[in-house]
């Protein structure tokens, strides 16, 4: 009945489960960013809003003015150039750090019987139950210097280490937030692999070390890429951990954002810094879905 009334419309059951994702990102995505990319376009202002009109009519005359000097600015200043790159930097090796940390803990998890298997992953997931910015406040309280790890160190007269406002702290921050995004993906990856590829190879007089090169880590990819794209991507982009644990040389993009929206009121070049960011996020994605579909290919 319900297929007949839907091909009476011209709708199969699959436009219709296609529907509703489809109708979601072009509501919440495609509109806002339409919204931010036309302000993008605009010139600062004082005013309500602080920004000039696009499309304006005189004398009956429609008159569409757009200015590029927002991402001239953006792409030619130092001052955010070096703000892209800061945040690219500290997101490739926050990530790298994440999959060497999380790589083994994954592994481990795969491994272990089903009923630590349950207990570990809630572990990985807990601290999701917490709020984020209650989790970076209390990272700061390990971290400053009357903190746990210095009281610690205190008690075998090591002098205090200098660990907040550093781009130590930034990474340790993001590498805190962002682990679980790195494991979980690792985890379902692991957990399938045929043991029985592993125990030929340790048939066929392989060492540990070998098999791990040869099946594991490849058969791995797809996880790894997965994990390095959930933390990569919210680490470019990242505000809450460099306020509170970066100094004032640790300029990150959400940072200069955050600046150029609320402190200068300049809307336009906030916006311009959005729409290029996004394309900055944009572009490792685009390669890393090509690396794991090569990935795929090769398997077949």
């Amino acid at each position: 009945m319900v297929e007949h009334a839907l091909a009476a419309v011209g709708l199969s059951g699959r436009a219709l489960v296609i529907f509703a994702p489809a109708f979601w990102l072009t509501l919440f995505f495609l509109v806002p960013f339409a919204v931010v990319f036309g302000i993008s376009l605009a010139v600062k202002q004082f005013g309500q809003p602080p920004y000039s009109d696009l499309m304006t009519t005189t004398e009956g005359t429609v008159q569409l003015t757009l200015h590029l000097s927002n991402y001239v600015r953006v792409f030619t200043s130092p001052i955010y150039i070096s703000a892209y790159l800061s945040s690219v930097t500290i997101a490739a090796i926050s990530t790298v750090i994440a999959l060497l940390i999380g790589y083994p803990m994954a592994y481990f998890i795969a491994r272990a019987s089903d009923r630590w298997r349950n207990i570990l992953l809630m572990l990985v997931v807990l601290p999701f139950w917490t709020s984020f910015l209650l989790r970076v406040y209390a990272l700061s309280g390990f971290l400053r210097g009357e903190g746990v790890i210095n009281n610690f160190l205190g008690l075998f007269g090591i002098a205090p280490l200098t660990m907040m406002q550093t781009d130590f702290a930034v990474y340790v921050g993001i590498v805190y937030t962002y682990l679980p995004f790195m494991i979980l993906p690792l985890f379902t990856t692991l957990v399938k692999l045929d043991q029985n590829l592993l125990e030929a190879s340790a048939d066929l007089g392989s060492r540990p070390w070998q098999t791990f090169l040869s099946i594991t880590l490849p058969l791995s990819l797809p996880g790894i890429v997965a994990g390095s794209m959930l933390v990569f991507i919210p680490a470019i982009g990242e505000f809450v951990i460099p306020s509170l644990l970066g100094g004032p040389g640790t300029q990150m993009i959400g940072r200069v954002l955050w600046d150029e929206f609320f402190s200068k009121t300049n809307w336009p070049r906030a916006a311009a810094l959005a729409i290029a960011m996004l394309v900055v996020v944009v572009i490792p994605i685009v390669l890393m879905q090509r690396a794991q579909s090569a990935v795929i290919e090769g398997r077949r």
